[in-house]
């Protein structure tokens, strides 16, 4: 391209010299003619503004093109850690008019999720599966349609593939449970391990489950509580379904007691320090419940300054939001609101469930 662009500039170059030295290509009078000279160009404040307005439109247009070409929407994909663990993690995806399906995508593996894998996770489905396509009833049912290449993993990954896309689906508000289909047929049971799908998958039927302390599961309920992780490190949150006896009458207390016992499972942690309690039953309020901690909510080396670990506020949150109807969570000790966050601000109002679990690299 450069070198095209100088043979041009070379020719007219000799061209204006033979021009201007009477020397006409064709010779006569005709070639001898004089050229009539540039008109003279009278550049006014007005042409100067109206010059600068016009460059500064086409910058403008082209930011506003750039904008829209890398127009992004956050998704949370459930991935697979090191501990074999399904984990959510958010990324911003282009933005496509089918956002569930593309959510899926990312979760095949050699897809387009590789160059964004954190360190120690791996993605979910076989390599080579496509999704054919994501259809949402209007009852909340989604039907993942996948090609034949979904059949082609590991028995040991079955339940970590069916809780990955039941979870990545579920969490569109449109989404409340899920079935399976292959190549157009509907799948009642995983095609390698045979576990039931039957009439759709919801988050009711858990994710990473600890049975681990359970006798009769029979007499038992699911409950998803959300415990620590960490890798090279930096902590992640992780969601664990446990079985809690059909006596406990209330599952929020339930589960803070849960968080409070800490994980079974290895590669888990807790941050809560040893001896916090609940001072009284939980109140509940349009959405909102209010729980009431001792001081040892604080922790040991954060009791004089008053201050909460930003983990232990969010295992909290994140924990009694995914249950049905609590849509935030008030936190007071002995009965007062004033608890500090770790950014040095104080925790006087209730917090919502973040938008996405876990966030930035890990």
């Amino acid at each position: 391209m450069f070198r095209k662009h100088t043979k041009m500039v070379a020719v007219t170059v000799i061209a204006s010299a033979m021009l201007l030295s009477g020397c006409g290509l064709f010779g006569g009078e005709e070639a001898t003619k004089e050229i009539d000279p540039p008109q003279n160009v009278t550049y006014t404040d007005e042409n100067i503004d109206k010059l600068a307005e016009s460059e500064a439109k086409e910058v403008s247009d082209k930011k506003v093109d750039d904008e829209k070409a890398v127009e992004t929407v956050k998704s949370e994909l459930y991935l697979i850690d090191e501990n074999g663990l399904v984990v959510p993690y958010a990324v911003d995806l282009p933005k496509t008019e089918s956002i569930a399906k593309e959510s899926l995508e990312y979760l095949v593996v050699g897809g387009p999720v590789t160059n964004i894998l954190p360190n120690g996770f791996r993605a979910v489905l076989p390599a080579d599966t496509q999704v054919l396509g994501v259809n949402i009833k209007d009852d909340g049912t989604a039907i993942a349609d996948f090609s034949p290449e979904f059949k082609d993993y590991k028995k040991e990954d079955e339940e970590r593939i069916l809780q990955s896309i039941t979870w990545t689906l579920t969490q569109f508000d449109s989404v409340k449970k899920v079935k399976i289909w292959v190549n157009g047929h509907e799948q009642k049971e995983m095609p390698v391990n045979g576990t039931p799908i039957q009439d759709g998958i919801s988050r009711m039927d858990g994710i990473n489950y600890d049975t681990s302390d359970v006798v009769d599961i029979t007499n038992t309920q699911p409950l998803t509580v959300y415990y620590l992780a960490e890798t090279g490190g930096k902590a992640y949150h992780v969601p664990v379904t446990k079985r809690i006896s059909n006596e406990q009458n209330d599952p929020i207390v339930a589960a803070v007691d849960e968080l409070i016992k800490g994980p079974e499972s290895t590669g888990l942690l807790s941050d809560f320090q040893n001896g916090v309690k609940l001072l009284g039953a939980p109140k509940y309020e349009d959405g909102k419940v209010t729980l009431d901690f001792n001081e040892s909510i604080y922790g040991s080396h954060d009791e004089e300054k008053k201050m909460i670990s930003s983990n232990v506020l969010k295992s909290i949150v994140l924990t009694l939001t995914e249950q049905e109807g609590v849509e935030s969570v008030n936190i007071t000790v002995n009965g007062k609101a004033d608890l500090v966050k770790e950014d040095g601000k104080k925790l006087d109002k209730p917090v919502t469930r973040p938008q996405n679990v876990n966030t930035g690299s890990f």
